[in-house]
């Protein structure tokens, strides 16, 4: 229902009309006033890069943040990863990110992005108390925060809009009308959009998620996934319908679509009682990292990988670069 309602395609938007002006304006007052200075923003000693967003639900961000992270420690940079921890609950703030870090802890992306970049990753609900904690412990060139646009207490020398080229703007109002975090002219003030599928517009950089390998859960076999068969994909991510697309896509033998909330926390008997025949479940690997300590032998996941143009690729990376060497 709501994702009718945030396209536009249900007019039940206009009896949420009052609560997304009041959102608007309480959340233009609050940029208003770090602008003015009535309120602090602190500003790090190292620059401060924000991929975020301006709508809620999965437009891709993580993917883009684990490209970003790679590229520049490919090129010699020590990068550090900041984020909120959406989905975990920490008995202690700021938390530094180790090996033994769960999810249940730290939120599943914070922990994917560990795995999969080995960069430094701290959490805090002050994004400013996450990044003291990972310069008292390590020596950074580049700090990455995972969302964050819309945390003006905390500044920021370069800020990239990841923007779901299917699904744009939607209806293009305020919370919870709409989808919008804040409204698309805030656009015309950062540094970079990035377009996840679908039809990039002017300005904006092309990009789109390739499928890996899957991975089962327990081996680590890796085969193609169209080798897989009597599939049960399971996904727990802002817009599962993207993940579901992909496979169809890629010829997957997908026999069951079940989508999950975002950040769902699951367990051994609601998953094994998807495949109660035998099937194989699939899940994304943002939900696989959730899943390792009771997976099963059926239980594959999907790692995908974000794709830029490289000429573009190259630009964008460049600009980063230049605030590096300042």
């Amino acid at each position: 229902m709501i994702d009718r309602i945030w396209s536009g395609s249900s007019l039940l938007y206009l009896i949420l009309l009052p609560l997304s002006w009041l959102y608007g304006l309480v959340s233009t007052l609050i940029r208003l006033s770090y602008r003015c200075g009535l309120r602090k923003s602190w500003r790090a000693p190292v620059p401060v890069v924000i991929v975020g967003n301006l709508t809620a639900g999965g437009n891709g961000k993580t993917p883009i943040v684990i490209w970003l992270v790679e590229q520049l420690q490919q090129r010699g940079y020590r990068v550090g990863v900041v984020s909120r921890g959406y989905g975990g609950k920490s008995a202690v703030y700021p938390l530094v990110l180790s090996q033994n870090t769960s999810p249940r802890e730290a939120g599943d992306e914070p922990v994917l992005i560990y795995q999969r970049t080995g960069a430094p990753v701290a959490i805090a609900p002050k994004r400013s108390d996450a990044i003291q904690a990972l310069l008292q412990q390590h020596q950074l060139d580049v700090v990455i925060t995972d969302d964050g646009l819309q945390h003006y207490a905390l500044q920021r020398d370069f800020e990239l809009v990841v923007i779901d080229g299917v699904r744009r703007f939607g209806n293009g109002w305020w919370l919870p009308a709409g989808p919008m975090r804040e409204r698309a002219a805030r656009l015309n003030s950062v540094d970079a959009c990035v377009a996840n599928g679908g039809v990039a517009q002017e300005g904006e950089i092309t990009m789109r998620l390739r499928a890996r390998e899957a991975v089962n859960m327990l081996s680590g076999e890796r085969c193609p996934v169209a080798e897989l068969t009597h599939v049960v994909a399971v996904a727990g991510i802002g817009h599962p319908p993207r993940f579901f697309a992909m496979l169809e896509k890629l010829g997957t033998d997908v026999e069951q679509e079940v989508a999950f909330a975002d950040h769902q926390k699951y367990q051994l008997a609601s998953l094994s009682a998807l495949t109660p025949v035998g099937q194989t479940l699939l899940m994304t690997e943002k939900d696989a990292v959730k899943c390792h300590a009771f997976a099963q032998p059926n239980w594959w996941y999907l790692p995908v990988d974000a794709v830029l143009p490289s000429v573009e690729a190259e630009q964008l990376l460049k600009k980063i670069e230049n605030l590096l060497s300042n």
